[in-house]
């Protein structure tokens, strides 16, 4: 689960409707309506928020704004509302890590979409977030580099593959 502090706009068409998936499967987890994902670490700074699922909503709603304006056709009724404007602070040092996270991925799937940001230093933020000095938050997990093992939550064993 992967909810992007950079803006949808970034997103290629895959990662856009990833996202759009994955931030419903978060108000599903915040809403006590599943019990996977119920520890995800993505989903840290939602709960931290005096109303968490008001603060998905809302992340929701600039996803399903990105859908809107590239012509897709993201069902708004999913999203929860709750009638209020929600703003969260994300640090610089966030934004910039899941830029160049972004930035990889787009790289091997998107060439067009890559070559499109590939110069931009420093992105826009998703609508809900005001970007405020810092660096990683603590709660995103580093991938492995390659050759590395990883340990997931079912004890297995995962090598990252040198790409």
């Amino acid at each position: 689960m992967r909810l992007w502090t950079v803006h949808p706009a970034y997103l290629d068409a895959p990662g856009l409707v990833a996202l759009w998936r994955e931030a419903l499967l978060a108000q599903k987890v915040l809403l006590g309506l599943t019990r996977g994902y119920r520890f995800h670490p993505q989903l840290i700074r939602f709960r931290q928020q005096s109303d968490p699922v008001a603060a998905i909503g809302a992340y929701l709603a600039g996803v399903h704004a990105e859908a809107l304006r590239r012509g897709y056709r993201f069902d708004a009724a999913k999203i929860v509302k709750r009638g209020r404007e929600v703003r969260m602070h994300e640090t610089k040092g966030q934004l910039l890590h899941e830029w160049q996270h972004l930035r990889r991925k787009l790289r091997l799937r998107g060439a067009r979409r890559y070559a499109q940001f590939a110069r931009l230093a420093s992105p826009a933020a998703h609508p809900i977030f005001r970007i405020v000095a810092g660096g990683v938050r603590a709660w995103e997990r580093a991938a492995p580099a390659a050759g590395q093992v990883a340990v997931t939550k079912s004890r297995s064993l995962r090598v990252r593959r040198g790409t």
